[in-house]
């Protein structure tokens, strides 16, 4: 079966979904190469609202506000920055269209439609990068969200601020309070996961959206308190001009790229789901381009009125919603915050890992196992720590993440430009060496080395930016160097010289 039978999916709302593997149309099928959660679907059912939902549950944050309010304070012009940001949306949604087609087409989540580029078993090797990957930022979230959580508490309970005290009552670096609320939202979260796409389908739906009506409310709030004439789009003293102010928006460009290069990268792990291609864009445009200036422009305004309002500009909307002198006000402001932090990180740090993890041996690691061992995994690091030791984020998540812009690349590459787009899916199945994606013993040499050098050109500028004159400037394009020398190397090797592949035609069947 090959990938040309998805277009007559998407014109019948995909009511027959690719044949799973292991029927007599693929005898070679290798049951160490499958499970229930990685094989092509058999329904895809997502519309329009709920990938747009997705989006707005991995924008709606308490680290997407923070982010889009740091733009602002770059030293641009307000137009400036909005250009930065119009820019920097539209490359991410033009890549999150790329890396969502074969995996809508073929019904498979991210690790697998990797087997088509880097081999059976070097899939591995993507799978495990974005693990780890998520792993970390899974407990940094959960540890934001639990910081959340402690302002309500503390408010409602006034009893309990002693145990807010890491030095009286601490254990690891973490408060007693902390403990456990960082706990209890560990759990809830691994009980929405637990629970199932479905459960985290109808999760998210509802998480974006109430996000919106809390922050329109803090909005108003505001203003009331402020006037409509305290409303400033520039938060910072310092203003470039001309030439001057390139530079800066490139850099706001390649934050804004940088901040969703991690769900842009396992993007198909959700758009999978999605009925048809043409869904999943649509999505894609209201969830990224539109709602992500709606939600930067409500959150500028919101920042710029803490500065008449609380006389110092606050860009954490928990520390905003804490300063509002109504208990009711800010215990629903911050479990609104709480619980789109918990959106964002299931579908951005659970979902990812379970099927990372679960790729790599799927007959003894389930989709539930990969996440549980994603959220053991954690809490085991102790992320309040990770995440209070700049020098350790540095050096260990960007290394990790300068991995992210390589694997895009090779993956682009090897399904537009080497494969033209055509996916044998039940050549993902077997370890035959018939198998289209055998290669070398399951490992594509090809997909490696051109990872390789991407990742290592990338985290150049990131070990030296401290040492070498133009490393800072350069380690902020670490995803653009690793994405664009990946891309390069891999359709350099892999369509010519000893690493050259062949190319499936339509009619191919296995």
């Amino acid at each position: 079966m090959t990938e040309t039978a998805a277009p007559a999916l998407a014109t019948t709302q995909e009511a027959a979904a690719p044949a799973i593997p292991g029927t007599a149309s693929n005898p070679d099928y290798d049951p160490r190469l499958t499970n229930e959660d990685l094989a092509p679907l058999r329904e895809q059912t997502w519309g329009v609202y709920n990938i747009f939902a997705f989006w707005m549950s991995d924008v709606h944050s308490v680290g997407g506000y923070v982010t889009a309010g740091s733009l602002f304070a770059l030293g641009l012009a307000s137009w400036q920055v909005l250009i930065a940001l119009v820019v920097g949306i539209v490359i991410v949604n033009v890549f999150c269209n790329l890396v969502a087609k074969p995996s809508q087409r073929t019904g498979v989540p991210y690790p697998v439609i990797c087997r088509s580029a880097f081999g059976v078993l070097g899939a591995n090797i993507p799978a495990v990068i974005r693990g780890l990957i998520a792993v970390a930022w899974y407990g940094i979230q959960t540890f934001l969200a639990s910081a959340a959580l402690d302002v309500v508490l503390v408010k409602l309970f006034p009893g309990l601020a002693p145990y807010a005290v890491t030095a009286d009552y601490g254990f690891l670096g973490l408060s007693a309070l902390g403990w456990g609320s960082y706990l209890a939202l560990w759990v809830l979260q691994a009980c929405v996961f637990w629970r199932g796409m479905e459960s985290i389908r109808k999760f998210i739906d509802f998480c974006g959206p109430a996000v919106y009506v809390v922050m329109f409310a803090l909005c108003g709030y505001l203003i009331a308190k402020a006037g409509w004439g305290a409303i400033d789009l520039n938060l910072s003293t310092v203003t470039h001009h001309g030439w001057s102010a390139l530079p800066v928006m490139l850099g706001a460009i390649a934050l804004v790229v940088s901040y969703f290069s991690g769900p842009m990268l396992n993007f198909g792990d959700f758009s999978r789901y999605g009925r048809s291609f043409t869904a999943v864009k649509r999505a894609n445009l209201l969830g990224l381009p539109v709602n992500f200036l709606v939600f930067s422009l409500l959150v500028v305004v919101t920042a710029s009125l803490t500065v008449p309002v609380y006389g110092e500009l606050v860009t954490d909307p928990v520390a905003t919603v804490a300063r509002i002198d109504n208990t009711f006000a800010i215990v629903l402001g911050a479990l609104t915050f709480t619980v789109a932090t918990i959106g964002i990180n299931i579908v951005a740090n659970f979902v990812s890992p379970a099927f990372d993890f679960s790729n790599v041996s799927p007959q003894q690691i389930s989709w539930r196992a990969g996440g549980m061992i994603a959220a053991v995994g954690s809490l085991l690091i102790t992320p309040w720590n990770l995440y209070n030791n700049p020098d350790v984020i540095h050096y260990t998540l960007e290394t990790l993440g300068a991995c992210i812009g390589p694997l895009f690349g090779v993956l682009i590459a090897d399904y537009y430009l080497v494969r033209k787009q055509h996916v044998v899916v039940d050549d993902l199945f077997t370890m035959s060496s018939r198998g289209t994606y055998w290669y070398r013993r399951g490992y594509n040499p090809a997909a490696i080395i051109a990872t390789a050098v991407g990742a290592a050109a990338a985290m150049f500028p990131v070990l030296t930016s401290g040492r070498l004159t133009g490393m800072y400037t350069a380690a902020q394009y670490s995803w653009f160097i690793g994405c664009g020398l990946g891309l390069l190397a891999y359709g350099a090797l892999a369509t010519r010289g000893r690493f050259r592949l062949p190319v499936p035609v339509p009619s191919e069947t296995r």
